[in-house]
């Protein structure tokens, strides 16, 4: 561990090189890019457990959206014997063995309450925990999927049924013949509500907004790959509708389910407002079905139903929330030119006075890695020109004073 106790009274630490708040994919890439270029850190998490939201909140049957080489990490491939769409306990398994791969040990339990620049001294003062950490670099690394999303909708607390958020999904084997209400149509809800599904609930799924579902492949080929192959030669617009083509000839018109799409393209919308478009793994079929019910917005919960904005009321055992997360660095980075406040996120992967972020490009892991290798190199051009003026010091020291 690079770091020394400075006031033993008041737990200071002193960290010579960058602190990375957050251990899940996003930190544990730059620490390893750090570690390539021979630059000392710390990092910290809240929770007990690196990849933290993988452990925690993940349901069972979770895998990979995107194939395995848009989802490794700098420097480590995801292992050859993995399937083209690796499990939730493969991807963990991944992470747990990237950190020991590159001797990262995260100080666990060290959840951040503020964290702000200090002036006169020219640091970052962190206070986590019970202790108050001080270093030149801080690099924000908590992701965007930081905090649960509880929506207002009336009477919701007046519900007696089951009612949790997808953070508290594991499987659908205590849902077995109940009526369950799946809330948000994201990748989660989809994927939830096909998993209830084939446990034997009866589902009804709320799609309140116009959304984007596509084939999880093309051709035999993955849509996030062959869309990045397109992009390489044609213009967003002309993939988009090309993609879009493709998605009503293998799973039809979604309009005629209820499932109207939006008038910008997946693509575009993605670029534009960081939406991403759903990818059937199977949710489709049980909804044309009719295995699946699509449902319209909340208009109000009673103790044991729903009423619809159709006026329609139906009764459930079971609500369970695919209302997404949230992220939560601006509760406790005082910085407020470095934070978007309508996006409630970082603005930028390189803001003033040192402090950085990671994996808040709504890119995936791709973009993480992509800010995590930028973001090192920045760190120890500054690291060695700073170490080098030591050493100057160290060896004239007279030349220092003059």
């Amino acid at each position: 561990m690079f770091f020394e106790t400075m006031k033993a009274e008041s737990k200071r630490i002193w960290i010579p090189g960058p602190m990375i708040i957050g251990a899940g994919p996003s930190g544990l890439a730059v620490a390893a890019c750090l570690k390539q270029k021979n630059v000392p850190f710390l990092v910290i998490e809240k929770e007990n457990c690196l990849a933290s939201l993988w452990k925690l909140k993940t349901y069972d049957s979770l895998k990979l959206h995107l194939t395995k080489q848009f989802c490794q990490l700098p420097y480590m491939e995801l292992p050859q014997e993995f399937p083209a769409y690796p499990t939730k306990e493969q991807f963990i398994s991944y992470l747990e063995a990237y950190a020991k791969h590159f001797c990262i040990e995260p100080r666990y339990g060290a959840e951040v309450q503020w964290a702000k620049y200090d002036p006169t001294m020219g640091f970052w003062r962190v206070l986590a925990g019970e202790s108050e950490f001080v270093c030149r670099w801080l690099i924000v690394a908590t992701g965007e999927n930081a905090e649960p999303v509880f929506p207002i909708i009336d009477g919701i607390k007046d519900f007696e049924g089951r009612l949790l958020h997808t953070s508290m999904y594991k499987n659908g084997v205590d849902f077995i013949g109940s009526r369950v209400l799946v809330v948000g149509c994201g990748n989660s809800g989809m994927e939830i509500g096909l998993d209830l599904c084939n446990n034997g609930a009866r589902v009804s799924l709320v799609v309140r907004d116009k959304l984007h579902i596509l084939p999880r492949e093309i051709f035999g080929r993955s849509t996030f790959s062959l869309s990045m192959w397109l992009l390489k030669w044609f213009p967003v617009k002309f993939v988009d509708r090309f993609i879009l083509l493709c998605s009503r000839i293998l799973l039809g018109d979604t309009q005629r389910i209820g499932i109207k799409r939006p008038e910008i393209g997946p693509l575009e919308l993605k670029n534009m407002r960081g939406i991403t478009p759903v990818l059937d793994v199977g949710a489709m079929d049980k909804i044309k079905s009719g295995d699946i019910k699509i449902v319209p917005g909340i208009r109000r919960f009673t103790s044991n139903s729903a009423e619809f904005m159709n006026g329609r009321v139906e009764e459930f055992e079971s609500v369970i929330l695919a209302t997404g997360y949230k992220c939560t660095v601006p509760s406790w980075l005082k910085e407020e030119d470095f934070l978007d406040k309508k996006k409630c996120c970082p603005k930028t992967w390189k803001g003033k006075k040192g402090v950085y972020s990671v994996g808040f490009t709504k890119q995936g892991i791709v973009g993480a890695s992509r800010d995590a290798e930028r973001v090192a190199e920045d760190v120890a051009a500054q690291w060695k020109c700073e170490t080098k003026n030591v050493r100057l010091q160290l060896l004239h020291p007279s030349e220092s004073t003059h």
